[in-house]
């Protein structure tokens, strides 16, 4: 009698257990939960913006002013892949949103960063820029070329997010000193000098 009581009593430690694992296992589908609490940590990419900004054929854009609660989490530039240029951000609301350069062939690059997203034919200004509405299945995207480059700002953020990005996006910045070629007589040899060095008309003092 002992013996049948020990394994029955055996019997229903196992059977109390299985039921205490189906109900932990129920509070985790049915109640929620936060599947993205583990912290992503920050990547400092400022030599890696200064090795591609030397390599590349093309102005390198990055983000200038954004908010703290933008996080950096990914860069890379890649010569042998058309020049690309790859940086990405976790955005506030925690949504993912990356810049994507390249030389490469601007349709088929486009849809390979933003995981076949595709044109609408749409357009969108922001910050005096027209930039292609690109929609898709895992990402939307904001696409422009200029040139031989193509820049895409694409992820799982909504435009409002993807356009706050390509609005901070900044080229490198003239070094203090130089002259800025973009203005009129910029570098000439008097740009810049008072009239006073210029030689006194006959007559006057």
């Amino acid at each position: 009698m002992a013996s049948k009581r020990g394994k029955q009593t055996v019997r229903d430690l196992f059977l109390s257990m299985a039921v205490i694992g189906l109900v932990v296992a129920g509070i985790y589908v049915f109640i929620p939960h936060d599947e993205k609490g583990i912290p992503v940590k920050a990547v400092d990419y400022r030599v890696e913006l200064l090795t591609a900004r030397r390599a590349a054929p093309y102005p390198v854009l990055a983000p200038a002013g954004l908010a703290e609660t933008w996080k950096p989490t990914s860069v890379s530039y890649k010569r042998e892949s058309g020049n690309a240029w790859h940086l990405g951000y976790l955005a506030p609301d925690g949504e993912y949103v990356a810049v994507e350069q390249s030389t490469s062939a601007p349709e088929k690059y486009a849809a390979e960063v933003s995981q076949q997203a595709a044109d609408t034919g749409r357009t969108q200004q922001v910050a005096g820029e027209t930039w292609q509405r690109w929609e898709g299945p895992k990402y939307d995207a904001l696409v422009r070329t200029e040139g031989d480059v193509t820049t895409v700002v694409t992820g799982t953020a909504p435009y409002e997010r993807l356009a706050e990005m390509a609005a901070a996006l900044e080229a490198e910045k003239p070094e203090a000193g130089k002259p800025d070629a973009g203005k009129p007589d910029a570098g000439k040899p008097d740009a810049g000098k008072p009239d006073a060095e210029k030689p006194a008309e006959p007559g006057k003092a």
